[in-house]
């Protein structure tokens, strides 16, 4: 709609949520005003303006029989100075550096701003549950200025299928960083204060269908630079007595029943040793003589007497807490993250050392190697999503996958420089290939590369030049808690295809399902080879949809 006074010329258009609307740039997407929504789903599309003259405190407001379902945001931009490396596939929306459409803050009472011919757009989220009326739900996003006159409007139809999507079956986990709240925010680590924040990321995660925690049993020892340390997050209380330990749980139940109120259902165990290799112990923290000091860590032969001596006191403590407190079938054990082949032997020997206490546990571990799984070191292998074709052809059980920075050709990711529907496709490939669970390392990494320094993540998202924005975190410190993003939305948006999907195949057969969804393609549907189009994803998903309300 285009609303021209007085030379001044106010423009707005209805967009899906797969647009990525940039400021300094031509908008050329077609209008997007209709779709269906299934019940317990949340749909999204957004509303992008333009004017070519400066309005201020723009109020902007939904109006629809279904308002309380509503919530519009504002689509922020957030600087990039590293989008993505050289020798890419090309498939990206720009290399250059800049500002790219990506948090999505909230709109307070001085509205929104219109800068002249800049387009911006704000974030429309409806959530759709059982008691949601069935039926084409009309909802206008309203643009109005102080006086109450209308710079213009959009109407949305959506249309309400009265069946309600199954509840998520794939494991989820982001890899949750305490410190970096703690550090944030600016509050002492397990002060009241840090456990309210800490519960109030951990809720926007379950929300986003992050089912899965990273659990830090001691101070996880993840994307640290070698010598390096972090701030002590160590759930689990040590007192050392010469050769003994005894062992304190309280923080780690504290952690359980926070987690349980959100609506985790699964713990991993944060790694047992360091990363890439498993050479070291990670950072642990005991009282000894009065003394709070650390007895672990960098310096810490993993594969020595003493720290085996500790896992061999430490594991059957906490196998008793976790089969006491009825945790024994939601918790996964690490050993050490993205081992390559010249860490085969070093992996093994960490891997023997804890088999004894945790074999009847999942043990899980990002690695690329299928050698790994085939000599029996990892009983789940979580490989890249460009490194899983020997995983599927072997058909390993149960298998995952992840992608970080180094997944940056062909296959999908969530870069601020990459379209959305590489974001999203990733739901279509994991119903087809049958995973059970998905890892990303980042849900809040605000730190440089190795965790080095901290940084300011609404002024820094490429983790001080260290990886593409995109890669280190989902979430932004807003002062009244998380500020999601745009990515995190349509990732969402993935979970909710692969929950569609599921609830398709309960009604028509998987055969039929994998039919529909490589209807028309050229080639079968893979982790590499997709189509790049949001139009197809768009449309595949509201075919979906159709064939479900027919079966009603």
């Amino acid at each position: 709609m285009v609303n021209s006074s007085r030379e001044k010329v106010f423009e707005t258009r209805s967009l899906h949520s797969l647009v990525k609307v940039f400021a300094d740039a031509e908008l050329n997407e077609k209008p997007f005003r209709r779709a269906t929504v299934l019940h317990n789903e949340t749909y999204a599309f957004q509303v992008a303006y333009r004017s070519n003259a400066i309005y201020k405190n723009i109020q902007v407001k939904a109006i629809s029989e279904i308002e309380e379902a509503i919530v519009v945001r504002e689509v922020g931009l957030a600087p990039s100075e590293f989008p993505m490396y050289d020798g890419h596939d090309g498939d990206l929306l720009r290399e250059t550096p800049g500002l790219f459409p990506d948090p999505l803050y909230p709109i307070g009472p001085d509205g929104v701003n219109a800068l002249p011919n800049q387009w911006r757009s704000v974030w429309v989220s409806v959530e759709v549950n059982p008691e949601t009326a069935a039926g084409i739900q009309t909802i206008e996003i309203c643009f109005a200025i102080e006086d109450g006159t209308v710079l213009g409007s959009e109407k949305f139809e959506l249309d309400v299928v009265p069946i309600s999507l199954p509840e998520q079956r794939l494991i989820h986990t982001e890899w949750f960083h305490t410190d970096c709240i703690a550090n944030y925010y600016g509050d002492e680590v397990f002060s009241d204060k840090h456990w309210f924040r800490v519960g109030q990321f951990v809720q926007t995660a379950a929300k986003h269908g992050m089912n899965m925690l990273l659990t830090p049993l001691f101070t996880p020892p993840l994307d640290t630079a070698v010598g390096g340390e972090r701030p002590t997050v160590q759930l689990v209380d040590v007192e050392k007595d010469g050769d003994t330990y005894r062992f304190g749980f309280d923080k780690l139940k504290r952690w359980i029943g926070m987690a349980d109120a959100a609506g985790i259902r699964y713990f991993e165990f944060s790694h047992l040793f360091t990363q890439w290799g498993a050479g070291h112990a990670p950072k642990i923290m005991a009282s000894e003589h009065g003394e709070y000091k650390r007895i672990f860590g960098w310096e810490t032969d993993a594969h020595g007497e003493a720290y085996k001596s500790f896992l061999h006191q430490f594991l059957p403590e906490l196998v008793s807490f976790i089969d006491g407190n009825g945790l024994r079938d939601r918790s996964y054990f690490h050993v050490s993250d993205e081992p390559s082949m010249k860490h085969l032997e070093s992996y093994r020997s960490a891997y023997e050392t804890i088999k004894t206490h945790l074999e009847s546990f999942p043990v899980i571990d990002a690695l690329s190697d299928y050698d790994f799984y085939e000599k029996g070191l990892v009983k789940n292998p979580i490989p890249a999503n460009n490194h899983i074709e020997p995983f599927l052809e072997n058909d390993v059980p149960n298998l995952w996958t992840y992608y970080c920075c180094a997944q940056y050709k062909q296959v999908a990711n969530r870069f601020f420089a990459f379209p959305s529907v590489r974001n999203r496709v990733l739901g279509l490939q994991l119903y087809k290939f049958r995973i059970a669970g998905f890892l990303h390392w980042g849900y809040n990494f605000w730190y440089s590369q190795y965790s080095k320094k901290e940084i300011d993540p609404f002024r820094v998202t490429d983790a001080g030049q260290g990886f593409p924005s995109g890669d280190a975190f989902l979430v932004y410190p807003g002062e009244e808690g998380p500020i999601e993003s745009l990515r995190m939305e349509v990732f969402y948006e993935a979970l909710q295809d692969l929950r569609a999907l599921e609830l398709l195949e309960s009604r028509i057969g998987r055969d039929a399902v994998i039919g529909l969804i490589e209807e028309g393609l050229e080639q079968p549907l893979t982790f590499s080879e997709y189509p790049s189009d949001a139009g197809w994803l768009l449309d595949k998903r509201e075919q979906i949809n159709a064939i479900l309300a027919k079966s009603l």
